[in-house]
């Protein structure tokens, strides 16, 4: 991308449109993983879905290839690529929460702690991860559990709706009874069918959360997860444990 180019997007969008010799851009295209080192043509920091859309039209007519990020979690760093542009949502991070109908609508560059923050309040929540910092959008169209799957399901099997751009620049609501297809589609089948703007959770009454570790030597690992096997298909739903295997420290 040239600056003529550069600029000229920069006109027709709101949000940053933050360039190779921009002083941001190194802390534009950084992601939580530090392994990923890709340099994408531009960064754009979406104020709205209105941005997300003249962004996609804006890419589309000038041949140039998009990347979405949400919280920036992803291990082999989607959200950028070389020479693409890195349609960034972060600044999209509210959630509102309507505790009548115990659903919440969170914006697509909102995190875990962002959504966990707003629905805890309500004395709800929805299975959603183990880390604050996890992004709501890359999460839940990867499928998405956590603390309170075994009882609720999975991340996507509590989206009851998304808001989507299109590749061509329009707006849907996919749901049920709206784009029924696209929303199969977002509930599972990854990727590149367009970029959410919002989803819409079911939510579930959670009070107190309790969390506990147990550390064990590498060598006992097998006997563990065979004695894991057997326990937790008996265990209540409430409980949820996952395993890591760590160097400690640093771990």
């Amino acid at each position: 991308m040239d600056g003529t180019l550069l600029e000229k997007m920069r006109t027709e969008l709101r949000g940053p449109v933050i360039g190779p010799d921009d002083e941001e851009y190194g802390r534009a295209r950084t992601v939580y993983n530090a392994m990923i080192d890709k340099k994408p043509a531009a960064v754009v920091e979406c104020r709205d879905t209105a941005d997300v859309m003249a962004a996609v039209d804006f890419l589309r007519e000038n041949g140039l290839e998009p990347a979405v990020r949400g919280g920036g979690h992803s291990g082999p760093g989607l959200g950028l690529r070389d020479g693409a542009v890195t349609l960034d949502l972060s600044p999209l991070h509210g959630v509102r929460v309507d505790p009548a109908t115990q659903t919440a609508q969170a914006d697509g560059g909102a995190t875990l702690g962002d959504l966990d923050h707003a629905t805890h309040a309500f004395g709800l929540a929805t299975p959603a991860g183990i880390m604050s910092t996890t992004g709501v959008g890359g999460l839940t169209l990867g499928g998405g559990h956590g603390y309170l799957t075994r009882k609720y399901g999975l991340s996507v099997d509590n989206l009851v709706s998304a808001d989507v751009v299109l590749a061509d620049g329009s707006f849907v609501a996919a749901n049920p009874s709206e784009h029924a297809d696209l929303f199969w589609a977002l509930r599972g089948g990854g990727g590149n069918f367009g970029v959410v703007t919002s989803f819409d959770f079911e939510l579930h009454p959670v009070d107190t959360v309790g969390v506990a570790i147990t550390v064990w030597p590498l060598e006992l690992f097998q006997d563990v997860m065979r004695w894991y096997r057997d326990f937790l298909p008996q265990a209540p739903a409430d409980l949820y444990g996952f395993f890591a295997s760590l160097t400690v420290p640093p771990g």
